[in-house]
Parts: C-alpha cells; sequence; structure tokens
C-alpha cells in the first residue's frame, strides 16, 4: 500500500508523468492550417487504485483476493492529449510574423471523448491535426491510439521508440481544442462579473483549518474502499498535492444538486522555466489533468451508491478557461480549490460540474463532465438501482 503523511513520496510531478516524443512524420499529412503530427507518450499513466494493493472492489465483495484495477487514469490521456495540440499551436505561431509583445494564443477549450479505457503496459499514440488557424483564434484535434500489442520494454515503462511501430488499435480518445489571444476586461469590453468567490462563501469551513491539515483526497474515492482502508493515504497520483474538505455537516439534509465537494490542490514542483513548460497552457493542462480525478465517484458517495459501486467512467469531459491562460497558472506554495456539483443524475449517467478557484478568488476555468455512475447489480439483474 503507498506512504501516508511524512512517509517516503513516489509522486511524478506534472512534467515527468507528461513526457511525450514527436514521432516522424509518415508524410502526405497536412491541411490548410498545417501539417499533421503524431506524438508518442514514453511513461505510464497513472492507475487509480495502484495504491491499495490487493484491495479492490470485487475483492471486498467476495472475500479473498480478486483481480482488480486495470484502467489507466483518464485525466492522463485528456491532458496529453491537450499538451500535444499545443505543442502545435506554439510551433504554428512560432513561424507566423506577429506584432512585437503580441502574446500567443491562450488553451480555451478542451472538448475530449473517451471511447476505449486505456491500457497501462503501452503508450498512447497521439495525432494532432491543425483544423483552423487565424490571428485571435485557433482550432485542432487529437486522437490517441494504443498499440495492440504491449511495450517492447518488459519494465512496461519508459516506453522507448520502437513502440510507435507496433500495430495501433481503435481511437481510445478524441477530443477538439480551441486557442484564443488574450482580451482585456476594459475599453468597452465585457464587464467582468462573477458569483463571490468559494474562499468567501464557505470562509467558516476554510477557516477551520490550515489547508496541510484537510486529510488528502483518497486514491479511488468510493464509500465501500474508505470503510476498509481509511482516509488517509496520500498515493502516487502525480502532479498535485490533493486535500479534500470535509463537507459532510454543509451537505446534510441537501438536495443532491445543492451540495458541494471541496478539493484543495497545489503543484507538487513548479513547472521548469524555459523551454516548452514555460507556457501558460501547460498550466491550464495541469488543471485540467487533475480535476477529471474522483467527481462520478464522489456523486455516486452522495447518492448512496458508493456502498455498493458498479461501472463509473467518463464519456465526455469539457474544460472552458473563462480568463486569460496567464491567470491559470500555479506555483507550488498556493493552494487552488475545485468546487464541484452535481446538477443532474439519470439513466445510468450523471453530470460533474467542477469550478476551479485560483488562491486570489478568480474563477479561472469549469469543468463539465459526463459519465456513467451505476450501483451494481449482479449477473442477469435487471432494473436495479441506477441513477
Amino acid at each position: 500500500m503507498a506512504s501516508r503523511d511524512g512517509d517516503g513520496d513516489a509522486r511524478q510531478t506534472f512534467q515527468e508523468a507528461m513526457e511525450m516524443l514527436e514521432l516522424p512524420p509518415t508524410g502526405g499529412g497536412s491541411t490548410s492550417s498545417g501539417s499533421v503530427r503524431r506524438f508518442m507518450a514514453t511513461r505510464a499513466a497513472w492507475l487509480p487504485g495502484a495504491d491499495l494493493g490487493d484491495i479492490n472492489i470485487p475483492s471486498i465483495r467476495a472475500g479473498e483476493k480478486r483481480p482488480g484495477y486495470n484502467a489507466a487514469y483518464g485525466g492522463h490521456v485528456y491532458a496529453q492529449g491537450a499538451l500535444a495540440m499545443c505543442r502545435v499551436q506554439a510551433d504554428a505561431e512560432k513561424k507566423k510574423k506577429k506584432k512585437k509583445g503580441t502574446k500567443p494564443l491562450g488553451l480555451h477549450t478542451i472538448h475530449g471523448y473517451f471511447t476505449l479505457p486505456g491500457y497501462l503496459d503501452r503508450p498512447f499514440v497521439y495525432t494532432v491535426t491543425p483544423l483552423t488557424s487565424g490571428r485571435s483564434f485557433s482550432t485542432s484535434s487529437v486522437t490517441a491510439h494504443q498499440p495492440l500489442t504491449p511495450s517492447n520494454n518488459p519494465g512496461r515503462d519508459h516506453f522507448p521508440l520502437s513502440d510507435a511501430s507496433l500495430p495501433l488499435g481503435p481511437p481510445a480518445f478524441t477530443a477538439m481544442a480551441s486557442f484564443k489571444s488574450s482580451a482585456p476586461h476594459t475599453r468597452g469590453g465585457t464587464v467582468s462579473s462573477s458569483e463571490p468567490p468559494v474562499q468567501s462563501r464557505f470562509a467558516t469551513i476554510f477557516s477551520s483549518r490550515p489547508p496541510e491539515a484537510w486529510p488528502p483526497s483518497p486514491p479511488v474515492d468510493i464509500d465501500l474502499l474508505t470503510a476498509v482502508v481509511g482516509k488517509e493515504i496520500v498515493g502516487t497520483f502525480p502532479a498535485v498535492e490533493m486535500r479534500k474538505v470535509d463537507m459532510t455537516a454543509f451537505n446534510s439534509g441537501l438536495p443532491l444538486h445543492e451540495q458541494r465537494e471541496l478539493i484543495l490542490y497545489r503543484l507538487l514542483a513548479p513547472l521548469p522555466a524555459g523551454g516548452e513548460w514555460d507556457d501558460p497552457n501547460a498550466h491550464v493542462c495541469v488543471h485540467a489533468f487533475t480535476v477529471d480525478r474522483n467527481g462520478l465517484l464522489m456523486m455516486g458517495n452522495s447518492l448512496g451508491i458508493g456502498v455498493n459501486p458498479g461501472r463509473s467512467a467518463s464519456l465526455s469531459y469539457s474544460f472552458v478557461v473563462h480568463t486569460n491562460a496567464e491567470e491559470a497558472v500555479m506555483n507550488e506554495k498556493e493552494w487552488w480549490v475545485q468546487e464541484c456539483m452535481f446538477p443532474r443524475t439519470g439513466q445510468g449517467r450523471g453530470m460533474v460540474v467542477c469550478k476551479l478557484w485560483s488562491p486570489a478568488g478568480v474563477h479561472v476555468a469549469t469543468e463539465f463532465q459526463d459519465g456513467l455512475c451505476e450501483a451494481h447489480e449482479e449477473r442477469g439483474e435487471r432494473g436495479g438501482p441506477r441513477l
């Protein structure tokens, strides 16, 4: 089982988890907006539940050791696919003659769709296609595949370039992103307006203890699991430190759509200065990577099916940046806040909306996620409890 507070730390930084290399061109791939380019991940994606050893839902139900976790964390392919699009966009802008002092376009939206679970023993291979290229607004798409067979590296990590030559399976993930120029808030533009910051609306709760005193976000936030393994496991989730605020008293008696879950998070280590990581868009990708974690599971707990969980998986995930990308820049000392809510459930699915608030109380971005969230049904059961 993974370390608890005060023990060793095996967590990867964001830049370590997102390592990838560009593949040689295959020839003939281009659009009116630029050349099609390919990238390959060189590190295995994080596995939810890897920190729990042999303890998993099937094992708890059976009372004996059973196979459990095997699907990669969806936020990995989502953020890495977005990073690949950002790299292509940045290179395209370098080739253009832009006015001196003009800022690069900032990552504005990502709309992604998960079609297959990801394997841990082989890399993701990304194909980025520029769609439109404008002075103030551009779009790109990315498709992620994985080889049909495991990596050529028996260690199943640090994937070698030769893995890119393995036959690829069908798409596991597809996404489209938009990039927008920075804009001022004045001079006749849209007036900046927002609800009161989450830090002020929940000031009493936040002031009850320092951020580090809240328990870590569970590796797999399912009530059936946390009842067995507890709520103090830090785990190996990459990129950020995450702390879960206890909202039990606030949520008591409220309908689901009025309940809230609050997560505090900050970088494990700063993104390197200079080079491709020294880019606000890379910070946007950190937020997109982080906010995918546990949302559907927390919704299941709030619905009461966390003690009897069934399938839970993201189907679509949209990420919208409301500010200029520069306002998404993080450091390892300041805490950001995820304000998660669950406005709609039904037909075996649920909607997660999560607002991201900066340490200064600015609503910087929002996640909109639709996914499966079901109670467990025995084989052959029909009409069991669903959302």
